[in-house]
């Protein structure tokens, strides 16, 4: 277990300096700690989800969003204590601190204007190595994160093997189609979809993360498919996760699913007359359900106007998707983190899936939706292309003495822009774009 509480910066601390190794969850316990108290993720308050900010208080942000996740994270890992009686399964379940660090930190590298955001930096970085929310966490917690000048957060191995979800390189899984190739403009991005996965720069941060395993364990772990059959776009996707990813995951889907749902629902963006054709027919079709039986009750409560009585039937949601997840195992690995597995049954996995699904088709790929997340990557392109043409002139001061002494400025560049919020992007874009914007004595 020694190998897995230890931290990059003890290969350059002398043993004094080390903490005591048999103190295993007051490591974790520090590694929630240097998440919550960092400026990156109390940055996510004034990112967007899904639904624009300043539209309204109650919808999500990627911050109440975070919290969401690890809270169902900690739910699933108290429900598979409670229903095995496997002494490894139960040895290796992630303790509380673990699993709240790494869901917690799991959306720390998203971009500002959420997925659009994304699509937009991936562009600019299309020749540089592209840009990726988890390929950036990665680096936020192993780099730039405030806790360690080399270090970043400096979290165990462990926990960043957690948040890992795709243990490959954006690099040699990037396989844009033809017409991105040829697009000669930036005015419709739908071609520019990142692949999956993390950066070649922090390509010794995985092998320390990975160095406990052996050889056919770390080999098969990083495998990828040959297309990614499963988004609009011929990246190559990887297969494996770790056992702490797949529950964080797992929590994550939920949240995504249940609570956007629930969004949609407050803000008017759903009613019964698109709840019942697009999801409760279809619904029919998958055995086990709890909706189905209970139509009434979920389409009464949901749409009800009263806060409590939706929340109620959301709570009762997520807690029927957590209770139908449990522990399988892999049998090709033989280290249990990565053997070891948490899996939703086959018939809560598709409902989820059909949850989703409505939700995309119903609410996120609205027009008036997909006008503000193309808003954003407007902003973003406009004043990335302004910093790489202007950065003596235009970047803060530490951020272009950093990109003089960098092998990759683009890079550099590229993390200023998506540590920053919806609302400081924009006041950049104004500042640079409207006549009548900005002081000399604004602050970012």
């Amino acid at each position: 277990m020694d190998d897995w509480i230890s931290r990059r910066s003890h290969k350059k601390a002398s043993t004094k300096t080390r903490f005591n190794a048999g103190a295993t969850e007051s490591h974790f316990q520090r590694d929630r700690a240097r998440v919550i108290h960092s400026a990156w993720f109390r940055s996510l308050q004034s990112k967007t989800q899904v639904l624009g900010l300043g539209e309204s208080d109650f919808y999500r942000t990627r911050l109440t969003h975070s919290l969401e996740v690890a809270q169902i994270g900690s739910g699933i890992c108290e429900h598979l204590r409670a229903s095995t009686e496997n002494k490894e399964h139960l040895e290796w379940l992630a303790p509380s601190g673990l699993m709240d660090a790494s869901c917690l930190a799991h959306d720390i590298g998203h971009s500002p204007f959420g997925h659009g955001g994304e699509v937009a930096l991936n562009y600019m970085m299309r020749d540089e190595g592209g840009f990726e929310a988890n390929g950036q966490t990665l680096r936020i917690l192993s780099r730039l994160g405030e806790y360690s000048e080399d270090c970043g957060l400096d979290l165990t191995r462990r926990a960043t093997l957690g948040i890992i979800k795709y243990p490959g390189f954006c690099s040699e899984l990037a396989r844009y189609s033809s017409k991105a190739k040829q697009q000669d403009s930036a005015l419709n991005l739908d071609e520019w979809h990142p692949p999956k996965g993390i950066y070649t720069d922090e390509r010794d941060v995985l092998e320390w993360t990975l160095a406990p395993f052996n050889k056919q364990d770390i080999k098969l772990f990083i495998n990828t498919t040959e297309k990614n059959n499963s988004a609009n776009d011929g990246h190559l996707k990887t297969l494996y996760k770790s056992f702490d990813t797949s529950v964080m995951e797992l929590a994550d889907d939920i949240a995504y699913g249940v609570h956007d749902l629930e969004d949609a629902v407050a803000m008017s963006l759903l009613s019964p007359r698109q709840w019942e054709p697009k999801f409760l027919q279809p619904l029919q079709e998958i055995p086990n359900n709890p909706i189905t039986p209970n139509a009434d009750f979920y389409t009464e409560n949901l749409f009800s106007g009263s806060n409590k009585r939706r929340k109620h039937a959301i709570s009762k949601l997520v807690g029927w998707f957590i209770n139908n997840i449990s522990i399988t195992e892999l049998n090709d690995f033989e280290h249990p983190l990565l053997r070891l597995q948490a899996e939703m049954t086959p018939h809560a996995s598709q409902m989820l899936k059909l949850l989703k699904g409505f939700v995309m088709d119903e609410v996120i790929l609205l027009p008036e939706l997909q006008a503000l997340q193309y808003r954003g990557q407007q902003v973003i392109l406009k004043i990335f292309d302004i910093y790489l043409h202007n950065p003596k002139r235009l970047l803060p001061t530490d951020v272009y003495e950093h990109s003089k002494e960098s092998d990759n400025p683009h890079r550099v560049i590229c993390d200023y822009i998506s540590a920053l919020t919806d609302a400081s992007a924009t006041r950049i874009y104004h500042r640079f774009s409207t006549p009548s914007a900005g002081s000399i004595f604004d602050r970012i």
